[in-house]
């Protein structure tokens, strides 16, 4: 409890001095912020708590998109609290705290903002037992005009960036609080239902439905829980370090299955070619899904999720290193604020540079200078910046092409062993947390011992064209000499006012 201490002092009329006492009064408890902070974002995410764990327990319907269940969620107050914000969209039936009955009502000027008002004020430092009833239709709830539930013929899908949670569970929906899951989902039998970590078990209570149980014990952003139902083709295995390995597979992928299954199935040699890079796999299972009805491929945690499209052209390891790659940047290492999205996507995109050279495709010199020379010096491309493109260019091609130039750059300014050092102590410190751009600045000019200022200056927050490509080569080279590693790879993201589906399928652009 705080307290506030006024002093003063007067002179009485015989000239002795005295000093008032010292009051002290309670500040009265007040409602916690509804947004985490995000300057590209300010609704995302709360105030006045930490979670710790989501216990997620549904029942779906297919057929007719119904969707109910009871999210349980363990947290602790970090300010005392009158009344508190979930980030969430669908129709609640009853919120309990600490098993205590408490109101609730979506804020009217944004229907994703669920304040819930316990019985009684919330002390500092207090574990919370929050328990959300709810039913709804997803694909019929929209936020901002938008819905990131995607209704597919045999089930649905629950994958999006920066937010999906807000159309299945509720939340504090912001990457700076990460929390360990249970998700567990029933669904009629001839589906499957599949999420992040271990299948712990797949139960039967009535005839008819299965449950499906999943268990994520590292921590993990809201954004990167995901959800997907449908007729699954389901594969179980094991890596050869006897890491779980599950993949689903929708047999409607037509002709891409193969490749799809190709690629995806090598995931464990994704993973173990990209831990020489960044170090050692953060965490307790791997996996992929792919589907034909999301556009884009995104990175869950232990399970990306990829457009059936990415395999037109048969296998494409490039999406699959693009996304693994993601689970040390992005997943296990999250952005502190969505503006530091370069640490995701930047990193992401070279690490198939780094492939490329693995697999005999191309140096990560040629693809740079390659790339570099793709785009001319007026080339609106040259006017986003990757340190900080602003939320409607948050996802824009250059945040991933431009922003894997930069990673190259500084590999070629620092040197080898410098570079790898710096990649491999970002995770080892970092792990499980999140982190910022100046972070990672500074992390880099401490091990390098070099003066890194106008390189990031050139490369992330200065408009247009350097003037020599990231090898210091200011002359084009021929295309003919590079072949991309991502063939088929997909265009600019689609762009929306609040919500990205990134690495979009929109055509030939350089993508990932």
């Amino acid at each position: 409890m705080r307290s506030t201490t006024r002093a003063g002092s007067g002179v009485l009329a015989t000239g002795m001095a005295v000093v008032l006492l010292s009051t002290s009064a309670s500040a009265a408890p007040g409602p916690g912020a509804p947004g985490a902070g995000d300057v590209y974002y300010p609704g995302a995410g709360n105030g006045g708590y930490d979670v710790s764990h989501y216990d997620v327990r549904l029942t779906y319907q297919p057929d007719t998109d119904e969707l109910a269940g009871t999210t349980t969620i363990l947290a602790n107050t970090t300010q005392e609290l009158s009344s508190f914000n979930l980030d969430f969209g669908l129709k609640v039936n009853s919120v309990r705290v600490n098993n205590v009955p408490a109101d609730f009502a979506n804020d009217a000027a944004d229907p994703s903002e669920l304040v819930v008002t316990p019985k009684n004020a919330l002390a500092a430092d207090q574990f919370l037992t929050i328990a959300v009833e709810y039913a709804d239709t997803p694909s019929k709830v929209e936020i901002d005009g938008l819905t990131a539930w995607k209704k597919t013929p045999d089930g649905a899908l629950a994958v999006d960036e920066p937010t999906s949670s807000e159309w299945w569970f509720p939340a504090n929906d912001h990457p700076t609080d990460k929390a360990t899951y249970d998700v567990s989902v029933e669904v009629p039998d001839d589906a499957a239902a599949i999420s992040n970590g271990n299948l712990v078990r797949k139960t039967k209570q009535r005839e008819g439905w299965t449950r499906w149980n999943w268990r994520s014990t590292q921590p993990q952003a809201t954004y990167l829980t995901f959800l997907a139902v449908g007729a699954f083709e389901v594969l179980e295995s094991t890596t050869p370090d006897g890491q779980p390995f599950i993949t689903a597979y929708d047999p409607t992928l037509g002709p891409n299955l193969p490749a799809a299954k190709g690629s995806i199935e090598r995931t464990p040699e994704a993973v173990e070619f990209l831990e020489t890079a960044f170090g050692p796999y953060p965490f307790e299972a791997q996996g992929g899904v792919a589907t034909p009805h999301l556009g884009f491929a995104l990175e869950n945690q232990t399970r990306s999720v990829y457009d059936g499209e990415f395999f037109k052209s048969g296998t494409n390891m490039s999406v699959v290193i693009h996304e693994n790659a993601h689970q040390w940047f992005g997943d296990s290492v999250s952005l502190g604020q969505w503006r530091d999205i370069w640490l995701n996507e930047g990193f992401a995109t070279y690490a198939e540079f780094l492939w490329s050279e693995h697999a005999g495709e191309g140096t990560a010199d040629e693809l740079a200078e390659y790339l570099y020379n793709s785009y001319p010096a007026d080339d609106p491309f040259w006017q986003v910046l990757p340190g900080d493109p602003g939320a409607e260019n948050q996802f824009d091609g250059a945040v991933y092409d431009r922003g894997a130039l930069a990673v190259h750059a500084l590999r070629k300014a620092v040197g080898e062993e410098a570079f790898f050092e710096i990649l491999k102590t970002w995770q080892e410190q970092k792990k499980g947390g999140h982190a910022t751009l100046d972070e990672f600045i500074a992390l880099s000019e401490k091990i390098s011992g070099k003066p890194l200022f106008d390189l990031y200056q050139t490369w992330l927050f200065t408009k247009g064209r350097p003037s020599a490509s990231p090898n210091g080569q200011p002359s084009a080279v021929s295309a003919a000499n590079v072949a991309r590693a991502a063939d088929g790879a997909p265009a600019e993201p689609k762009s929306y006012p609040r919500m990205r589906s990134t690495h979009a399928l929109l055509g030939a652009h350089h993508g990932h």
